[in-house]
């Protein structure tokens, strides 16, 4: 008896061992990254191009030729992608998800409303963080002098695309391998630069990811944010609706009038009730059914900026 107690104790204490584990390795799961060439490192070698912004032309890196014609910068995407993933993050490929987005020539860079001229637009680097929906996107760069290369490593947050973290070296160790040779440079500071990321979702966790979402009105419909349902005005119902449903109540209304909202610094979950990864437009589409419903029963247009930007127009579709 005593044995056949020892048995079922000793497989009692394995079961507990191993939830422990599978605890452990759920609570340490990090964010998924992109690693793409820096703006400098793109700048400084012309792969950059343009595009209309609301009629105003702007430069920015173009990813796809700068992967498709320079030697170096895919065996140093490897190599900094093997270092990360090395230390526990998944990672996003960068270069296939352009080339998913360059088989979408028709992208939503206009709104389409029947009745409305509005126009909203994309830029490349927000179009290819809402395809693959990375958490952070790693930028790295690199210069090569006479005897030493230096490099700038930095992460910004994908949703609000604000820097995170930052690591910069030097390598006095010449050699002709580019990638092995930032390897080594970037070794030396990836530890603090880690150090940097976990800190930074840790407090995403508790806090919430940050977006930004903004209501507007079609300039044809008959209501407006000031007008009234269960006496009291639009946008203060669309106000409760956030406090109820945002982490901790954190939001700010930066900007309001009868025709426009705008929420800043709204910390939403990092998972919905199902547990899916909730963005900005899974957020903005709970507020575009709780509107579609009565009293309200309004219509609208959910619109998106990237992934941490959601756009919701009140009146039609």
């Amino acid at each position: 008896m005593a044995q056949i107690k020892h048995i079922f104790h000793g497989r009692e204490l394995a079961i507990v061992i191993l939830s422990l584990l599978s605890i452990s390795v759920f609570a340490q799961k990090k964010p998924t990254l992109m690693i793409l060439p820096s703006d400098n490192w793109c700048t400084q070698r012309y792969f950059t191009t343009t595009y209309e912004n609301q009629g105003e032309t702007v430069r920015v890196p173009n990813y796809q030729q700068a992967f498709q014609e320079d030697l170096e910068l895919n065996p140093v995407i490897s190599k900094v992608g093997e270092l990360m993933t090395g230390l526990g993050y998944s990672l996003k490929d960068a270069e296939m998800e352009l080339k998913n987005i360059s088989t979408r020539t028709a992208e939503d860079n206009a709104t389409l409303s029947k009745s409305s001229s509005a126009q909203l637009t994309e830029s490349p680097l927000d179009m290819l963080k809402r395809r693959a929906k990375a958490d952070i996107i790693i930028q790295v760069g690199w210069v090569l002098n006479d005897a030493s290369m230096s490099f700038t490593l930095e992460a910004f947050d994908a949703y609000t695309s604000k820097r995170i973290a930052t690591a910069t070296g030097t390598s006095q160790d010449y050699a002709d391998d580019v990638p092995l040779l930032l390897e080594k440079a970037i070794n030396k500071q990836i530890k603090p630069f880690d150090k940097q990321l976990t800190a930074f979702y840790d407090r995403m966790k508790k806090e919430g990811r940050e977006i930004v979402l903004t209501v507007r009105t079609w300039d044809n419909w008959d209501q407006d944010l000031e007008s009234e349902y269960d006496n009291d005005e639009l946008l203060n119902h669309i106000l409760v609706w956030m406090q109820e449903n945002t982490v901790n109540q954190q939001f700010n209304l930066t900007d309001a009038t009868e025709n426009f909202a705008q929420f800043e610094q709204v910390k939403i979950p990092l998972k919905d009730d199902r547990g899916i990864n909730m963005d900005a437009r899974s957020f903005a589409r709970g507020l575009q059914k709780y509107l579609s419903k009565s009293p309200y029963n309004i219509t609208s247009k959910l619109m998106m900026r990237g992934l941490g930007e959601a756009i919701l127009v009140l009146g039609e579709k």
